[in-house]
């Protein structure tokens, strides 16, 4: 179910979501992100309501909880600057940013968490890692953007897995830590929080829908995945991002971007080849203990 989730959640980040949010074009980035939490949080709360009887509320409460308020302006950061670069029409550089941030997971898991690698796993890592590395020298500056998108989502996935509160419930707490802030934004804009307009009201309402559930997949996928597996496993919406913006939106592919994609590629073949091994191995070792 973890490997379930996790695909859910990134296929939705990678196709669904960009497409929703260039099709909100005309509101600005800190609107729609105002709306976004309003929506979410009022959608949480409904699915809350209709599963109380089967959601795993904290208690007691304890300090590690409080790290959800951290959870809650890394993420908030992370949707205001994934808006940026819709708005800005800069897909390429989402797609960069969110190709470093399973690296920044991997490091993450290791450093942090002390999960262990096996070699090939390394190896994997190494020739994604060497990709990224190419993409960024060969283009002669830094993507700040694109670092910002990694590094706000990688430190998101540390404190989700660090919490380990039912997937719902936590996010229904960050937007609700979000909310005011969202409000008062609503508040003092000249733009109205109800669009006249029913389809761009439509469109704002389901912002709650595509925002909560791939969030909600991705914190169940969190608590049941190893980070370094889930880190590699986020490549799936850069690469639905990256195609969609060259095949769709018509932005230019650079050769660094080509060399990057071609090597990542590669350690996602060598990591999938040892995760099988790995399994036949797990397998074969099981049957011979029964």
């Amino acid at each position: 179910m973890g490997l379930v989730y996790a695909l859910a959640a990134y296929l939705s980040w990678g196709l669904v979501v960009p497409l929703h949010f260039r099709l909100l074009g005309g509101f600005s980035p800190w609107y729609i992100l105002a709306e976004r939490i309003v929506w979410s949080t009022l959608f949480a709360g409904l699915l809350a309501l209709a599963w109380r009887k089967r959601l795993r509320l904290p208690h007691p409460l304890t300090r590690k909880h409080g790290l959800l308020i951290l959870s809650a302006l890394f993420i908030g950061a992370n949707w205001l600057l994934y808006l940026i670069a819709i708005d800005r029409g800069h897909l390429l550089d989402a797609s960069l940013g969110y190709y470093i941030n399973p690296l920044m997971n991997v490091a993450l898991g290791r450093v942090i968490l002390g999960e262990r690698m096996r070699p090939f796993q390394a190896v994997a890592i190494g020739i994604a890692a060497a990709g990224v590395a190419v993409a960024v020298a060969w283009a002669g500056d830094l993507p700040l953007m694109s670092l910002a998108l990694a590094t706000s989502f990688a430190l998101y996935g540390l404190m989700r897995k660090i919490v380990a509160v039912d997937a719902l419930v936590g996010f229904l707490a960050e937007t609700l830590l979000l909310l005011p802030v969202a409000v008062a934004w609503l508040i003092l804009t000249p733009e109205p929080f109800l669009p006249a307009d029913p389809h761009r009201l439509g469109l704002l309402m389901l912002t709650g829908l595509t925002t909560a559930l791939p969030l909600i997949w991705f914190a169940a996928a969190a608590v049941r995945l190893r980070l370094t597996t889930l880190g590699l496993l986020q490549y799936v919406a850069p690469t639905c991002l990256l195609l969609l913006s060259i095949l769709v939106f018509g932005e230019h592919v650079e050769p660094h971007r080509a060399a990057m994609f071609g090597l990542i590629w590669l350690g996602l073949a060598l990591y999938t080849l040892d995760a099988l091994r790995g399994r036949r191995v797990a397998a074969r070792a099981a049957a011979q203990g029964a």
